[in-house]
């Protein structure tokens, strides 16, 4: 080979070997594990804290009835008439009845647009603002008036939440429970993977003036004093994904084939300096 064109190649190839080192720098930097500190829950603000005893939450309890609700309501008595008068039947009054979402669905008690629920011989009863157990406690008065010895059992039906975003099973989830904190939530689908930013949870919540969302750092202790720690019916988690998701430098990233193509192009580079 020409000196001439010896010398020209290598006046190219310089600024590239150049370019790819600086590539193979970022390359490196960008798909090495992510910090500790993206990834820990519930981190302290000082490294002196030691206790975090004092937070507090408003627990899912304190949860207000709203219109389009679904109660599930059962009243319980010695009478058999009676508990048959007073709960809602579909065919057969056997457990099979209760065994499926759908079944318990069907034998609840919508609440209207007014806020109430038709209940049998008690006629309409205002259950929108208050809680379940407020609910009940009303139920329970009112029934009293004309039976006596029953016990009133009222549970929401519609309790469920939507797991969107960078978690390991995505989905809508029924809680058979009076609460769950955002914790239980991600627990149950599979808490996050790799891209979820846990600095930005979003959580959707729907109100009498529209949908809110409001934002959680999942690596702070403040979170438990949130009161979007306990999530309530119908609410929507949503988990951003990290920034350098979008580049596409994951674990699933072909870097084998990337960093083979690399090393194909050093070894040219070589052989032409040393020719």
């Amino acid at each position: 080979m020409p000196v001439q064109v010896q010398y020209a190649m290598k006046k190219v190839f310089t600024p590239v070997t150049k370019s790819v080192f600086v590539f193979l720098f970022f390359a490196v930097l960008l798909s090495s594990c992510v910090p500790q500190k993206k990834i820990k829950y519930l981190q302290k603000q000082q490294a002196k804290d030691t206790t975090s005893s004092l937070h507090v939450n408003k627990r899912a309890a304190d949860y207000k009835i709203q219109a389009k609700d679904n109660l599930y309501v059962r009243v319980y008595a010695l009478d058999e008439k009676a508990y048959l008068f007073f709960n809602k039947q579909s065919g057969s009054s056997s457990f099979n009845d209760f065994a499926n979402d759908a079944s318990i669905y069907l034998n609840s008690y919508d609440v209207n647009e007014e806020g109430y629920i038709d209940f049998p011989i008690v006629g309409k009863v205002l259950v929108r603002g208050l809680t379940v157990f407020q609910a009940r406690t009303v139920l329970q008065e009112m029934i009293g008036e004309y039976l006596k010895e029953t016990t009133v059992v009222v549970k929401m039906v519609n309790f469920k939440v939507t797991m969107l975003g960078e978690l390991m099973r995505p989905g809508q989830f029924t809680i058979y429970k009076d609460d769950i904190n955002i914790f239980e939530a991600i627990s149950m689908a599979g808490d996050m993977n790799e891209f979820g930013n846990r600095n930005k949870v979003a959580v959707i919540r729907q109100t009498h003036g529209g949908s809110q969302v409001h934002y959680l750092d999942m690596t702070s202790e403040n979170i438990l004093s949130s009161e979007y720690y306990y999530l309530q019916p119908n609410d929507i988690v949503y988990v951003s994904p990290l920034g350098y998701k979008r580049w596409g430098l994951g674990s699933t990233f072909p870097w084998a084939i990337v960093l083979g193509s690399i090393s194909t192009t050093l070894l040219l580079i070589n052989y032409i300096k040393t020719y």
